[in-house]
């Protein structure tokens, strides 16, 4: 028997297989193709994601195959600039880049590389899933071996469906979807440039034209996509179409400019699932929640699911955590994914709108100006693992301390106690250690980027979760032994603290 069964080994299987492997965690991953598929599809993703690729090991590798991207623009059909969402081309807070465009075979490519140094994962291609057989302490996964016709079966304790949208492991639990309001076909073009062309520039831009919305997207290399919405009376296989396609776009480019690479319609959908766990089920990714892409945080989503649950099912099969502990994965990830996808609905509302009049409208919201869109970062949903507060459930901020390191490298795959220097006793350094039952890093700094942001939630300490998320912040030494204890009882086991 093995830890932890992931079915699917896309950007979201695959990392959280790495995620579990690294720390020790046994896995079998379950993947139908037999290899990376060779086209784009996922194309953005953010500075949270490359904090979850660094705690595998891969950042400084995928940093090399992206680009930093400098934002996005929507336009209306005058060309008159609606909404400007500027993102900053520095190093940011988190420690890397706002905003990367990338290729996802490349990621995927990175991803499997780094899988198949981890003895403890084994990966097996080529290996269809037909039956979950649940029982009270373990998962009974039976697979086609699509190589040879072959029946095998795999037992694991947990069992995540990272298997997409047309999840098999949703449907084992019983989750429906719940419907947030858009299903549009869009036709995606992605082209592979010959010859200079700088027509739109370096920003991806939301063309919110009545007549034909469309999206263009700046990517790597030579690469560039358009993405253009469908008429409900419009026959998808005849627009995607070569010739059609390129008379979509030819007040943008022509065939002399680039190569086709791919055009493929697709129904951009935003829901979520109801249930997100039964027992030892569990899913992650577009088994969860799909979202239109007007923000760029499809993928996004499942990378931070993948960070939410790894570190939970390290603390149950490692450090003898509740199983309870995983409850708190829908709590937390819910409320957050929905806030992404409630904006991408109202953002494909400007988009998207087709009547004249719904347009017009539109347009003369922003007449005294655009509007300054800045990016979205939700809390955590309430959970036992989120200290009451304004500051619990933040994303964690990641500076760099003096001896030269940033915190994540500290932290590893543990939590992590930021605090002030001088602000605690030893004595109180001991109790607050005492209180908690997982790994703890205690780091006593004062770099100026630490004392910032110390300085910014007003307070003397913060306890960073391994997801990279704040567990609470403490004024005093009291306050100290009361965060420690209550997260430490969220996570109940005996105490094992590690000093960094």
């Amino acid at each position: 028997m093995v830890d932890v069964v992931v079915i699917g080994l896309g950007p979201v299987g695959a990392t959280l297989a790495n995620l579990l492997g690294r720390a020790g965690v046994s896995v079998v991953v379950l993947e139908r193709e037999a290899a990376v598929y060779p086209l784009p599809r996922a194309v953005h993703f953010d500075a949270e994601c490359m904090r979850v690729f660094d705690a595998i090991g891969v950042a400084p590798t995928l940093a090399e195959h992206c680009r930093v991207s400098p934002g996005m623009k929507f336009v209306n059909a005058d060309g008159k600039l609606l909404v400007d969402w500027q993102r900053p081309e520095g190093i940011g807070p988190q420690g890397w880049n706002s905003s990367y465009r990338f290729h996802q075979p490349d990621l995927e490519r990175i991803l499997r590389e780094r899988l198949a140094a981890l003895a403890c994962v084994d990966v097996r291609l080529r290996s269809e899933v037909f039956a979950l057989d649940t029982h009270a302490d373990h998962v009974r996964v039976r697979y086609e071996d699509l190589s040879c016709g072959g029946l095998r079966e795999v037992q694991a304790r947990y069992v995540i469906g990272a298997d997409g949208a047309r999840s098999l492991v949703r449907r084992m639990i019983g989750s429906e979807m719940v419907d947030l309001g858009l299903h549009e076909r869009w036709l995606v073009f992605d082209a592979l440039l010959k010859r200079d062309w700088n027509v739109l520039g370096e920003h991806s831009v939301q063309f919110c034209d009545p007549a034909r919305p469309a999206t263009y997207v700046r990517g790597v290399d030579n690469r560039r996509r358009w993405e253009i919405m469908l008429r409900p009376d419009e026959d998808a296989a005849r627009f995607a179409q070569t010739e059609n396609v390129w008379s979509l776009l030819k007040k943008w480019i022509t065939p002399d400019d680039a190569d086709l690479e791919r055009a493929v319609v697709y129904t951009f959908h935003a829901v979520i699932a109801q249930r997100w766990r039964q027992g030892r089920l569990l899913l992650a990714g577009d088994a969860a929640h799909q979202t239109p892409p007007f923000l760029g945080q499809g993928m996004c989503a499942g990378i931070r699911d993948a960070g939410n649950l790894a570190w939970k099912l390290v603390a149950i099969l490692q450090h003898g955590a509740s199983d309870a502990l995983l409850d708190t994965y829908q709590q937390e990830r819910y409320p957050h994914v929905s806030e992404f996808i409630t904006l991408a609905v109202e953002l494909g509302r400007i988009i998207q709108a087709v009547d004249q009049d719904a347009a017009a409208q539109r347009d003369e919201m922003f007449a005294n100006g655009p509007r300054h869109l800045q990016s979205l970062s939700p809390r955590l949903g309430a959970s036992p693992l989120v200290a009451p507060g304004a500051e619990g459930g933040a994303i964690s901020r990641q500076p760099t301390l003096c001896d030269g390191r940033r915190l994540d490298d500290v932290a590893g795959n543990d939590f992590l106690l930021l605090v002030r220097e001088g602000a605690f006793s030893a004595a109180q350094c001991e109790a607050a250690l005492a209180a908690f039952p997982s790994p703890l890093r205690w780091v006593e700094d004062a770099s100026e980027s630490a004392c910032q942001w110390l300085d910014t939630l007003d307070t003397d300490a913060v306890l960073v979760r391994p997801d990279r998320y704040v567990a609470g912040v403490a004024r005093g030494g009291d306050a100290l032994l009361a965060l420690t204890a209550s997260i430490g009882a969220a996570l109940g086991r005996a105490a094992t603290p590690v000093a960094a």
